[in-house]
């Protein structure tokens, strides 16, 4: 792994999907306020490519920002992009766009689709099989927000960059 989160291998410009779904590999901002996004071409391997690029994201801030960043809330950003990818997926067609963005001490996940369906978690249920992704993304967020766009919805997660744990 390179100092700025990409594999030896990784050209500065990444794709995450197909043609036409290449961004910069370039974060905008500052420590305080810091933005990447990218667009996935909505196949099935755009999960853990999202993935991916979410734990670069925050090992470029660590290292060119200086900015701590647990190991959990690592983890906890890649589950919750991985949920929230894997949902637009599921239930709308077309690409899917991923924003993070660091503001006040967390990590902005915002996931936007086509779909207009808002999402909503369903009830516990400890004899459903699957289907507590929702659940989990409210488990693990201090921030939850979902809006209709012009065009499709998107779903907003803010996560701690660090706790004491």
């Amino acid at each position: 792994m390179r100092d700025d989160g990409r594999a030896p291998d990784e050209p500065a410009t990444e794709t995450a999907g197909t043609a036409g779904t290449a961004e910069t590999g370039e974060i905008a901002g500052t420590a305080e306020f810091a933005e990447f996004a990218f667009e996935l071409d909505g196949t099935s391997e755009c999960i853990g490519r999202a993935r991916h690029l979410a734990a670069g994201f925050l090992a470029r801030i660590q290292a060119d920002h200086g900015l701590r960043v647990s190991r959990r809330a690592t983890d906890l950003t890649q589950l919750v992009v991985s949920e929230l990818v894997t949902n637009a997926l599921k239930y709308a067609p077309g690409p899917v766009l991923v924003d993070l963005r660091i503001v006040d001490g967390t990590v902005e996940v915002a996931v936007w689709d086509s779909g207009a369906v808002l999402p909503q978690a369903r009830a516990a249920d400890t004899g459903r099989v699957g289907q507590h992704g929702l659940e989990i993304v409210l488990a693990v967020a201090q921030r939850f927000e979902v809006r209709h766009e012009n065009v499709g919805k998107s779903v907003t997660v803010s996560i701690a960059l660090h706790d004491d744990r």
